[in-house]
């Protein structure tokens, strides 16, 4: 029987709910869709907000030929079984999409491999990705896609869905609802769906139920992979290692990627704790490396050991919100002249046009851009929040 997810997912863009700022009237998407302009791009997003249903659109708008792919269980041959079948098409020239959800599970051999056929145009690529496509994407491929950020469903949004379903919610029950599926449609759907299959009418009670018999093991593949490494990470930042451990424990018992997990640390020892403790990322490194050498089921101490450091760690932000604004002016003003004195001078031409000249090894004159002289992005003195 098809699930009510697949029966109610929108055919066209009208049917479409939430992520106004991508599809709304003149908004990029749905001027892509209407000029039937082929581009390759990641939708960056949490789950259940859209990204596969707006693949969908996109393909179906520009009459393109569609492929759909999970890189948890796909690979190269894969990819090139849609080649060769593209390749076997004569006539008229059919547009080829492909699909690729969770792009950030694909390796970097697997995304080089990807490389020159979205360069040629062979295949029209959108991938689909929870995690920050600038950490997990290789860069030649990022720079020939497009990302569009995906938002959480607001609660408007989840009341239209809810009323898609066709299933009777009061009120009360609906609040309930929006609050718990927080900003996820599938979760939404999925418990609707369950919940009618079991009882008669939508109470809290019988909602409390069949989410205690819908979530009690971990999916990897599903939503409470992304749950449950998000509890892990905040639990970490709030610096609340019992939780943490907890949290780590769900994901290793219910199988798990360790490398994903260990990722996710090395990140949030920059991210998170950075300067207040800059030893914590040759802390998580070796955690990384540790858990490549040994694997299950010991890389489960190595991850418990990360992990605890991690959480009991001091806490500081500052490098990563630094880095955050100096992009932010990157992005607003170019290139702007780098100060004659500290740039390269290889060539006596260079040198009589005073590149380098008065560079001072422990200056205390600014070395910025003339019209960003004084900009501090780093907090001075450093926060030890």
């Amino acid at each position: 029987m098809e699930p009510l997810a697949a029966k109610i997912r929108p055919q066209r863009l009208e049917e479409f709910v939430g992520q106004e700022h991508l599809v709304g009237e003149s908004k990029p998407l749905r001027v892509a869709m209407q000029d039937k302009h082929l581009l390759s791009f990641i939708l960056w997003g949490p789950p259940g907000v859209g990204k596969t249903t707006l693949a969908r659109l996109y393909a179906k708008a520009v009459g393109a030929l569609y492929h759909e792919l999970s890189a948890v269980n796909a690979g190269k041959e894969d990819i090139r079984k849609i080649i060769d079948k593209r390749d076997g098409i004569t006539g008229t020239f059919y547009a080829t999409v492909l699909f690729i959800d969770e792009i950030h599970r694909f390796n970097k051999a697997q995304q080089d491999f990807l490389l020159p056929f979205v360069e040629s145009g062979a295949l029209t690529l959108i991938g689909a990705t929870t995690e920050n496509p600038s950490f997990e994407i290789i860069a030649a491929l990022l720079s020939r896609c497009q990302v569009f950020v995906l938002k959480e469903l607001t609660p408007e949004d989840m009341s239209k869905i809810i009323d898609r379903t066709g299933i009777t919610v009061p009120d009360v029950e609906r609040e309930w609802l929006i609050q718990y599926a927080n900003g996820d449609a599938r979760q939404i759907i999925s418990l609707l769906e369950n919940t009618a299959k079991f009882y008669t009418e939508v109470t809290i009670q019988h909602l409390e139920d069949t989410t205690q018999n819908l979530y009690i093991r971990y999916d990897k593949k599903a939503e409470e992979h992304y749950n449950t490494i998000s509890a892990f990470i905040k639990s970490m930042r709030a610096s609340d290692a019992d939780a943490a451990l907890y949290y780590l424990a769900r994901m290793v018992k219910g199988g798990e990627d360790p490398l994903f997990i260990a990722r996710r640390m090395v990140i949030f020892a920059s991210e998170d704790i950075g300067l207040a403790d800059p030893h914590a990322l040759t802390v998580a490194n070796n955690v990384f490396r540790a858990i490549e050498i040994i694997g299950y089921p010991e890389c489960a101490i190595n991850l418990a050991h990360g992990a605890s450091y991690l959480a009991l760690a001091p806490k500081s932000r500052d490098s990563y919100e630094a880095y955050g604004a100096a992009v932010g002016d990157v992005k607003k003003t170019g290139n702007l002249p780098i100060p004659l004195a500290i740039r390269n001078a290889p060539t006596q031409l260079m040198k009589d046009l005073e590149y380098g000249k008065g560079y001072q090894m422990y200056s205390e004159e600014s070395y910025l851009p003339e019209s960003l002289r004084g900009k501090k992005y780093l907090k001075y003195p450093r926060s030890e929040s």
